[in-house]
């Protein structure tokens, strides 16, 4: 059920043309946003809203979800005013909600609105922004994690039309208490290394952080898997309560690998992932859960593991680092780690050669992959497959 928090207050409380919400994790900042629109164009007569995103499956997995969300727990939505093709919503007011993606470039040169909102804006361009924002004819909505500085802070925060809100897991009272004692946890972290300090700064209380030392600079974003790519095989991670299973896909291009995330889920059992999975098509997974390596084996499907020895992860980030990948757009959850995996370091702020060991499950998963068909051999210095 929908629950107005201090986080919804705050954003009702700007004034300004441009409504610059920076925040940490879990701070409601998306649901908050949303629902000041919805309550706009219920109360508006005839308003045109565009909420934009990086990408399509980011509006579908995030900002469109919520309003759909949002929409029914209120008891607003009618499935016939939702046209799911053109992923736009009509009140019976005539104002209407359209989601769209910064890389449709038709779209940032096209129709004017009353109204704008860019989710997790510091992923778009600031070119992106300049089209969308000459072509609004009001308010303007931004929200980010504040990981490093971007075009916001050097173009847009001290400017006389702009407000700026901080807003923290504080401000979201519908926050389940389970998901603020994680949170919480990481503050003590932060008295360990510069990167918790960092990762709590900017996701706890959602200041301004240094994004340092990122592990993987070699990929880039495609939309689709071209036909003429060949799948060499799927790459996988195991998890269940506290973390996802991540399956990837391992395409070859052109000299290139193209990665497509399948699966990023908890609460899986091995027969789910059975059925989620092709039989014909090699997968190379973790060692540490030989029982789930039998089962899905005989399930019918081809599955080995990776035997992670002493120096197995840098071993596999050194082979990854030797080419270039293409991820799909629709890789929500890869994007996201390899924006945000980077090495370690020590209390002095001194890179250590390990990078930390969190929130990088899809990349375990395409490592897994790469140490197998791309390593110098199947039993190179640490690593056997079995």
């Amino acid at each position: 059920m929908f629950k107005r928090t201090t986080a919804t207050n705050k954003v009702l409380g700007l004034k300004r043309r441009v409504k610059i919400i920076q925040g940490g994790t879990s701070a409601s900042k998306t649901y908050s946003i949303l629902a000041v629109l919805i309550n706009k164009a219920c109360l508006i007569h005839g308003i045109e809203i565009s909420v934009v995103a990086e990408t399509i499956p980011h509006l579908r997995r995030g900002a469109l979800k919520d309003f759909i969300k949002i929409m029914k727990w209120t008891g607003r939505f009618i499935e016939d005013r939702f046209n799911k093709s053109l992923l736009r919503y009509e009140f019976a007011n005539g104002s209407v909600v359209e989601f769209f993606s910064a890389d449709d470039s038709s779209k940032l040169r096209g129709a004017r609105r009353d109204i704008l909102y860019i989710n997790e804006c510091n992923n778009v361009t600031f070119d992106s922004y300049n089209e969308l924002a000459i072509r609004t004819r009001k308010e303007i909505y931004l929200d980010y994690n504040p990981a490093h500085e971007f075009w916001v802070h050097t173009e847009l925060k001290d400017e006389p039309d702009s407000d700026f809100l901080i807003l923290t897991y504080k401000d979201n009272e519908a926050l389940d208490k389970n998901i603020v004692t994680q949170i919480e946890k990481n503050k003590e972290k932060a008295k360990t290394s510069s990167y918790w300090a960092n990762w709590w700064k900017v996701y706890g209380e959602g200041q301004l952080g240094i994004l340092e030392g990122v592990v993987f600079s070699n990929w880039k974003i495609i939309d689709t898997i071209p036909k003429e790519a060949r799948l060499l095989g799927l790459g996988m991670d195991f998890g269940y309560t506290n973390d996802p299973t991540a399956i990837v896909e391992v395409y070859a291009y052109n000299g290139q690998r193209i990665v497509n995330e399948l699966i990023y889920q908890r609460g899986l059992l091995n027969s789910d992932i059975s059925k989620l999975v092709p039989s014909a098509v090699a997968i190379y997974a973790d060692s540490s859960e030989p029982k789930s390596i039998e089962e899905i084996r005989r399930y019918g499907k081809t599955i080995k593991g990776v035997t992670k020895g002493k120096d197995s992860i840098n071993y596999g980030i050194d082979v990854m680092q030797r080419n270039e990948y293409l991820i799909t757009s629709q890789s929500t959850n890869l994007i996201k780690e390899l924006r945000g995996y980077v090495w370690d370091t020590d209390k002095t702020g001194k890179r250590l050669n390990k990078p930390i060991d969190f929130n990088n499950h899809a990349i375990d998963a395409l490592r897994y992959h790469e140490m197998e068909t791309l390593g110098l051999n199947a039993n190179y210095g640490k690593y056997a497959i079995r």
